[in-house]
Formats: C-alpha cells, structure tokens, sequence
C-alpha cells in the first residue's frame, strides 16, 4: 500500500543519511499509457463521451428518467394540455435512495422550478445548479413524449401507420385480381368463424368496408332478443382493420360531438345495442350518417379569459353496423340504412349449434381462422378510394311500393359502387380516373340486396316477417279454416309467452291475423 507523505515533513524527521539512501532506493513509476505526460498535457484514452439520457416510458405513470446527478420520476404521467406542463417529480439521490423530494412543478413557470429545485438541492444534498440543468432537459424530453401522442384537431388523420409485408401484399392482390371475389370473400367470411348468413355476412362485410370510400354505407341489423345480431355485426366488424373500427356498447347524449374534428372520419362504428341510445345521440348519428358532418354552438373561454361562442365541429363519413330488436321504430334511420333480418331458422340454429360443438370439441382450426381474418383485413388496407360511374344507371327500376324509394335507390346506387370498389383492380377506368360499374357489379348487388329490398316494401320487419310465416305454415298443415290459440303456437313454434305476444300484438293491430272467439279467462281463438 502507497502512503503519501509530505518532503518537508520527512526531512524534518529525518537525518540526511537517510534521504540519501531513500534517494537511490526510489523506484522509476510509468504512465499506464505507456508516455510521459506533463501537467498541460490530458490523456484522452479511454474517455466516453457523455450520452444523452433518455425517458422510460414503460410505465405511462410513472415516467423515469435518470442522469449523474440524480433519477426522477414523473408521477401519474403527462397530461394532453399544450399551455401547461405540471408533474408531480420525485427526486433521488442515488446515493442517498432512503431519501426522496417530492413536489409539485410548473415546468413553464421558470420561478417555480428555480425554487422547487433549490428545495430539492438542499434537501438531497445536491447541487441545485446540475438539478436545474437535469430539470431544463427533462421538460424537453416530456414535450417531446406529450406531443407524439397528441393528433392534430386542426387536419385530416394520416395514413394509418400499419405496414403490410411485401409477401403479404402479394398474396392480398394476386386474391383481388382473380374472378369472382365477392364469392371468394364469402367463403373466406364462412372460414373465418361466421356460421350460415350467407347473404347477410357478405352484405354486411360490403357495408362494412365502405368506410374507406366517399359514399359509405349503413347497417340495420334487426331481430329478436338472442338471435345473434350483436355477434354478427362484431364478427363482420372483427374482419376490417382494427385500427379503423370503433364498438360501442353505450353512447352519451352529447359524445358525438365531443370528438376531434376529424377523429371519426373514416372509421366503422359498430353500435352492439341501438335500443339503449337516447334520442339526442340519435340525432347526431343520422346527421353524420346524412349530412357527415355535426356542427354544435357551444362556450368557450378565450386568451384573455372571456366566455364567447363558437362553433365546434366533427367530420365524418363514418360507416355504420347496428343491432336493435325494434327496427321499426327507427323509421329516420331506416331511410338511411339498409334494413337487414338476422336468420332466426331452425336451419340456421342447427349451424350455430354445430359449430359451437366442434368448436368445443377442438375439431376448429383457431390458428386457421385467425390467419383469414388478418388477410382479410390487409385486403381491406390495400382498397383505395375512387369516384365511380355507373353507365346503367338509368335503367334501374325499384317497386313502386318501396318504403321511401327515394332513399332506397339512392342505397342501391351507392351498394353498386361499393362493389365495383371492391372489384377495383378487375374495373376499367375513364379518362379522368374513374372507375367503371359493369353489369356484374349491378347482378350482384341485387342479389345481395334483395331481401333487404323486400323488407323495405314489406310492413312487417324481418323477425315479424318470419314469424308470421312459420305461423301460416303450421296453419297451412292443419287447414285454412283451423283456429289456433297463443299456447298451441308457443309449443309448436318454441318460443317464450313476451315474444310471441308483442308479435301477436302487432300481426292483430296491422290485420294479419283476426280474434275468431274464446274467451279473456281461457283464451281466445285466432284465425
């Protein structure tokens, strides 16, 4: 071990025999480099240059960030306000970590932070000077991290963020060139987990994928209380790109217009319950549905502290899948939508229930489905938006007796370019870059949107519908001239006395069926 002594104090206490021999004695030390380096001269090796701490962000509250002189700690994250930055900072010494101060700090209050950190210094140990300098670099850091996060209210959203690998878009284009891809797309929908629907699923997933497109499309989807409709449309919805689709389960009076200008443009709404929604949010759905756009007065305090008015808005076009068991109520939105009638046949049970035990029962390719479901959805990324023409336009003729034939053709027209859309890469285009509807695209679309046609002309809607037909096929059996009672028809069709009596209840008030006898006590007879 080296011990350092002072000369004055050896040869103080020392005879100079003895300097003398620790004079010859000494030993030649050398520089670890290997040089001699005089007092002007530094020796650069092995110096790092500093780096530049960073935030860690893996807990969004609690952000860390640490540096020589001490660790910080943004407690309950960052706030979206842009003219404030206050945090909660707690303060380490690493060399004390038993030790913490925690205050409150206004990083844009420069008085604030010179004396909250001259509290922190006193009270760690530290000097205040190197914590003012680690504070000044932390507030640019947490800016920094605070406006990733913050969308723009004032532009259009940009391109969506997901990057589809060069295999994949091959493989997506190479399906949307080849003939026949609506058909193709069923079958890939019924793969994917939808049971049975045939019509409905690849009608609904054409609706669905309208919300890229300038024209988009709307979905009613009615039917009786546990009849599948919520799980339909959330299944068709499961098939676009989940950064696009927004579900909702509940919807305030007033939420639809506290959205970003543009944070519901082009996005799918699925309602999974239409029933629940009060009328003022209704309102505002139709309008962004019709209008797509929703303009609201509001208050608000200026710069100077002033309440004044302004004008707030929020831009669609949104597309739109809705469950409800009371479609005929929602006579506004009817108009605006395509009415859609779940299947509610013993047939389509006995799938239902098929597929539930194959499921169970792990006969059910998961991993299959899953992979039709993501290339699915990058087929739906690679769709660009055009303006289409439909030369055949004028040769359309809907029956006279549609309910509000006006909106019904203006329906088809816009289903028609959304399957020319989804053709996009098999279509022509014209001379100013539009694409070109052919007469498949018109076949198809009217197959599709048939019995959606009928039960626009229909007054019953599709669960009535369908009652009522079992009922007359069971009385066709028996004799047309057989009376039968509300519990003869709840046995033979299996269904529960509340549903079956808002059905009667309808098909007596609209003259389907009449009261033929009986009596309150024991029943009465219909026919």
């Amino acid at each position: 071990m080296t011990i350092q002594i002072d000369i004055n104090s050896l040869a103080q206490g020392h005879e100079a025999a003895m300097l003398i021999h620790l004079l010859y004695e000494r030993a030649e030390q050398k520089p670890k480099s290997g040089q001699v380096l005089f007092s002007t001269e530094k020796n650069n090796e092995g110096v790092i240059s500093p780096v530049t701490p960073a935030l860690d962000c893996s807990n969004p509250h609690q952000i860390k960030f640490t540096t020589a002189t001490a660790k910080y700690y943004v407690q309950g994250g960052l706030k979206k306000e842009l003219d404030s930055l206050k945090v909660t900072l707690a303060i380490e010494n690493p060399a004390l970590p038993y030790l913490k101060s925690r205050l409150k700090y206004d990083l844009y209050n420069d008085k604030d932070v010179e004396r909250n950190t001259k509290e922190a210094a006193e009270k760690l140990n530290l000097r205040a000077d190197l914590l003012q300098t680690d504070i000044s670099l932390l507030t640019d850091l947490l800016e920094a991290e605070r406006d990733k996060g913050i969308k723009s209210p004032e532009s259009p959203a940009g391109t969506a963020s997901y990057q589809i690998n060069e295999e994949s878009k091959k493989k997506c284009l190479n399906f949307l060139n080849k003939p026949g891809l609506i058909q193709n797309i069923n079958a890939l929908i019924g793969k994917a987990g939808v049971t049975g629907e045939e019509t409905n699923r690849i009608f609904l997933y054409c609706i669905a994928s309208s919300y890229k497109m300038n024209d988009t499309l709307h979905a009613l989807v009615q039917g009786s209380s546990g009849s599948g409709k919520t799980h339909l449309i959330i299944k068709i919805a499961g098939l676009m790109p989940p950064e696009d689709v927004t579900a909702l389960t509940r919807v305030t009076e007033s939420s639809f217009y506290n959205y970003g200008e543009y944070e519901l443009s082009h996005t799918l709404l699925c309602f999974e319950d239409l029933d629940g929604m009060k009328e003022e949010a209704l309102l505002a759905l139709r309008e962004l549905m019709s209008r797509k756009v929703l303009t609201s007065s509001t208050s608000i305090k200026d710069e100077s502290g002033n309440i004044r008015a302004a004008v707030k808005t929020v831009r669609g076009p949104i597309a739109s899948l809705s469950a409800t068991t009371k479609g005929e109520i929602y006579e506004d939105n009817m108009g605006r939508a395509f009415l859609i009638a779940v299947d509610e046949s013993k047939a389509q049970t006995q799938k239902i229930i098929q597929y539930q035990n194959d499921k169970a029962a792990g006969l059910t390719d998961t991993g299959k489905e899953k992979d039709i479901k993501a290339f699915l959805q990058n087929c739906i990324r690679l769709l660009k938006a055009y303006e289409v023409i439909n030369p055949y336009a004028n040769k359309i003729q809907l029956p006279d007796e549609a309910h509000n034939i006006r909106r019904l053709n203006e329906l088809y027209q816009a289903f028609v370019k959304q399957v020319t859309l989804l053709n996009q890469y098999q279509r022509k285009k014209d001379d100013k870059g539009r694409l070109i509807a052919e007469k498949e695209d018109l076949k198809t679309a009217c197959d599709i949107m048939f019995e959606s046609i009928l039960l626009k002309v229909d007054e019953l809607d599709g669960s009535l519908r369908q009652y009522f037909e079992q009922v007359k096929s069971y009385i066709s059996g028996k004799g047309k001239d057989h009376e039968f009672t509300r519990i003869e028809l709840r046995q033979q069709l299996k269904m529960g006395k509340t549903l079956q009596h808002n059905y009667m209840s309808k098909l007596l008030s609209l003259e389907y069926i009449r009261q033929s006898g009986g009596h309150i006590n024991r029943g009465f007879h219909y026919k």
